[in-house]
């Protein structure tokens, strides 16, 4: 016969064994609810991407098919292939691209410019290839440094959260920066006239010309400033998923496809490397 004090005794020795067991369950559930974003590829054969429309060499979709164009989808498709993956493309902009990084809408994003206030929050990889900020202006208006554009007489589109805000706003103060939503818009508001001028990297600067010889001139403002162009990921414990694209990056890069890939890309919207300014490369 069991006495109360053995009793209590068997109870007690049962939540102990339930709590541990609990404790040992805990992580078990709590690692399939943190499923790194590496694991996660290999498990749903799916790579999760950003795409911006009308980001043309980089991304471009067409309205009338749906179908995305661009080096980075090239590259992404590439990436895809490499891991036996299905690509999956979600259409964003520059400016939320770290938003549906962070909230785990995609798994990657091909053209991030790496800044420290994007680095608190997201990660990134090596360069994919390098950028020069430049300026659309209109026609009458020359200016050949960055001082110059520095003026309260001046106004300067940009598309609000891009690396091209993030330039203007440290270079350029006291301008009046003009913040639209994208970076078709900004141009737009340079060939209305409600702007002079419009800072925007040179592989998009080469693209708007090709399409519209009207949009003005293209300048490369002294001194030269240039930026990366690199993939963003979402931040994670587990860096497996960075390191192999880093891994990749590199590879492609010497194997000579990252470049390739570009430059098909431009000629694709008529732009050749002859079309660059003087001293400015990949």
């Amino acid at each position: 016969m069991i006495s109360r004090r053995n009793l209590a005794t068997l109870l007690g020795a049962g939540a102990t064994a339930a709590a541990a067991m609990g404790g040992l369950i805990t992580p078990a559930a709590a690692q399939s609810a943190d499923e790194s974003t590496f694991d996660r590829i290999r498990r749903t054969k799916k790579l999760r991407i950003g795409a911006v429309a009308g980001g043309a060499p980089y991304y471009n979709k067409d309205l009338a098919t749906g179908q995305w164009k661009g080096f980075y989808i090239d590259i992404s498709k590439a990436l895809a292939d490499e891991l036996e993956c299905q690509l999956e493309i979600t259409e964003t902009t520059w400016g939320n691209s770290v938003l549906d990084l962070q909230a785990n809408k995609i798994d990657i994003f091909f053209g991030l410019n790496p800044t420290p206030k994007r680095a608190l929050v997201v990660d990134f990889s090596v360069p994919v290839f390098s950028n020069a900020f430049t300026m659309l202006t209109r026609k009458d208006f020359a200016p050949k440094t960055w001082a110059e554009l520095n003026d309260p007489n001046v106004k300067i589109a940009v598309d609000v959260g891009s690396s091209h805000d993030q330039v203007v706003s440290r270079l350029c103060p006291k301008a009046q920066i003009v913040r639209l939503k994208t970076a078709d818009e900004a141009t737009m508001a340079l060939v209305s006239g409600r702007v002079d001028a419009q800072c925007i990297i040179l592989m998009l600067a080469l693209t708007v010309r090709k399409k519209n010889p009207n949009v003005g001139q293209l300048l490369v403002p002294t001194p030269v400033f240039s930026t990366t162009s690199n993939a963003g990921f979402r931040r994670e414990n587990d860096k497996t998923w960075r390191d192999y694209v880093n891994t990749w990056i590199e590879y492609n890069k010497g194997l000579g496809f990252i470049r390739s890939a570009i430059v098909t890309n431009m000629e694709l919207v008529g732009v050749t490397e002859a079309d660059m300014p003087a001293g400015i490369q990949l």
